[in-house]
């Protein structure tokens, strides 16, 4: 009996010194834990969806809902853009989904509007015999406006040297450029010509417009190969290589704004390369 009662000692013993030990054994590295919560910190910047520049002409209802914009704000966007219409500035934009100001104050930084858009109008003089500029030929500009417009897919070389600015070397270029797309989908498409001037370009609009659109047969980025891509004029081979590797290691585009995150990709032009896609 003595040896099983000093057995029962020694067993509560080794139990009660073992357990204070393990509780002494417990203690906050400091070090350690500012490690751990750096990484946490990082992790969860990294979750975090990174807002590349966008034309926010194209906000689909999943980028939208991630601005912070609401149901009523995306479908304001979606009916102005089914008419045909674009918003060619911040401001425009706020006009037409009625965004808060700090919502647009916040997004607006990543607006990335076409090159031609921000050009700024050209306003024609009259230069007077002795070279002297005198004042905007208002009256001739308004006849232009009141003018018949033709349509720029069936004009010819002759026709668009009539304007001004537009010669033999330049007229050819825009009907092989024309001839290249398949025809203009958009008047803008015009300041796409390589050397025409944007003030030449509104002297042609004056007198020509996109009457008659071509049937266009779009190109699914989904499944169209590099070869396809690159018959595109406004993508050169090597972007048509980016994007397809871009959609292979990312199962797919979803929306045309992932194209933005491909180097080298024309993003001042995704407006009109959007015309000639499909997802």
């Amino acid at each position: 009996m003595l040896i099983i009662v000093l057995l029962q000692l020694v067993y509560f013993l080794l139990r009660f010194y073992g357990a204070e030990e393990r509780t002494d054994s417990f203690f906050v590295n400091e070090a350690k834990q500012a490690q751990i919560d750096k990484l946490k910190e990082k992790a969860k910047r990294a979750d975090t969806s990174k807002i590349y520049p966008f034309n926010p002409n194209f906000i689909t209802d999943y980028k939208g809902y991630t601005l912070g914009m609401s149901v009523k704000e995306i479908d304001r966007l979606h009916a102005f853009r089914e008419q045909d219409k674009f918003a060619n500035s911040a401001e425009e934009f706020q006009k037409v989904t009625l965004i808060s100001d700090s919502l647009l104050a916040a997004i607006s930084p990543y607006f990335k509007f076409p090159e031609w858009t921000q050009k700024k109008k050209y306003t024609p003089v009259q230069t007077s015999p002795n070279n002297t500029r005198s004042a905007p030929l208002n009256s001739n500009k308004v006849a232009k406006r009141n003018s018949p417009k033709f349509d720029l897919n069936t004009a010819t070389a002759q026709d668009l040297k009539r304007i001004y600015g537009i010669g033999e070397k330049l007229s050819a270029r825009i009907v092989k450029f024309r001839d290249r797309l398949g025809g203009f989908l958009v008047d803008e498409q015009l300041y796409d010509v390589y050397g025409l001037e944007p003030d030449v370009v509104e002297r042609a609009l004056e007198r020509f417009e996109v009457q008659q659109t071509p049937d266009i047969r779009k190109i699914n980025i989904n499944t169209s190969s590099v070869e396809e891509l690159s018959k595109l004029i406004y993508i050169q081979r090597h972007v048509a290589e980016d994007i397809v590797n871009y959609r292979n290691g990312n199962g797919g585009i979803d929306s045309f704004d992932e194209l933005l995150k491909i180097a080298d990709f024309p993003s001042e032009k995704i407006d009109r390369i959007a015309l000639y896609l499909s997802l």
